[in-house]
């Protein structure tokens, strides 16, 4: 196996139940795409050495930090720039993902595909390289929407709707006791939005809003309080993982160290030896 040429998808999904969204983790140093189109948005991070991309009858050379927007349907190639190859992330986005916080439905037109923006590259870079590691449905379904509609703000024609979202408290309130009463699988902000009446969008905007943080970071730190009463009476981090629902024992740890600053493992074994 050429280690130089590597590429690995994971397909995650928007929710419990919702429709799949592809991820692209990519390394070549040789190869070379023949001309292809994608039915969704092309969004992908240049993260190390240079590319070359043929689209809409010019040429673009993305570079690290580069964000690169190709729309469906449009044909286009890739290859490496340079003899050291390049390296990039890539994901495949519904047109609804970039029109939730905007006005209409009409797909957005990025005028220029090469956008040099290091603040939205790094937040898409991390978002792609968390969720790869872990599609938690949920998380996927909190973060992408919200990024790609500040991508399709920020760069498209596309106008933004109004933020302001009235009653949000109310919304943010419904959706933590759903959330929390549903801890193992838990809705999605779709169905969420469609009980509430409003978009996802708007949903995601009101939750962050009133509780300072996403819904998914919101039901990570709740299932870690939980977590840690299971843990205090003796079960071991695998069973307790399963319990509160996070995917396994790696997406627990990763989560107890974030809010607690300990593994699970070590937690556990420091109250019982307080208790001994």
């Amino acid at each position: 196996m050429n280690t130089r040429e590597q590429a690995r998808w994971t397909r995650a999904r928007l929710g419990r139940c919702g429709p799949p969204l592809d991820l692209l983790t990519a390394r070549f140093e040789r190869h070379v795409y023949a001309p292809h189109a994608h039915d969704e948005f092309t969004i992908g991070v240049c993260v190390g050495g240079s590319e070359v991309i043929d689209y809409r009858g010019g040429r673009i050379r993305p570079g690290p930090g580069s964000v690169v927007v190709l729309a469906p349907g449009e044909m286009h190639t890739g290859r490496p720039a340079a003899s050291d190859g390049y390296a990039y992330r890539a994901l495949y986005a519904e047109t609804s993902l970039l029109t939730d916080g905007t006005l209409g439905t009409a797909v957005p037109h990025f005028r220029d595909p090469l956008l040099d923006d290091p603040e939205l590259a790094t937040a898409l870079r991390v978002t792609h390289t968390e969720l790869a590691a872990c599609p938690d449905p949920l998380e996927v379904e909190s973060r992408l929407p919200w990024l790609l509609t500040a991508l399709a703000r920020r760069h498209s024609t596309a106008r933004a709707a109004s933020d302001r979202v009235p009653g949000a408290d109310h919304i943010a309130h419904a959706v933590r006791d759903r959330l929390a009463d549903e801890l193992t699988a838990p809705p999605s902000l779709v169905s969420l939005a469609t009980d509430l009446g409003v978009s996802r969008y708007q949903l995601l905007r009101a939750f962050r809003t009133a509780m300072g943080v996403p819904p998914y970071a919101w039901l990570a730190q709740y299932r870690v309080t939980r977590a840690r009463g299971l843990l205090e009476t003796g079960l071991r981090p695998a069973e307790v993982a399963a319990l509160v629902g996070f995917a396994d024992q790696a997406h627990l740890t990763r989560w107890f160290r974030r809010v607690l600053g300990v593994t699970p493992a070590a937690y556990r074994n420091s109250v019982q030896d307080a208790g001994a």
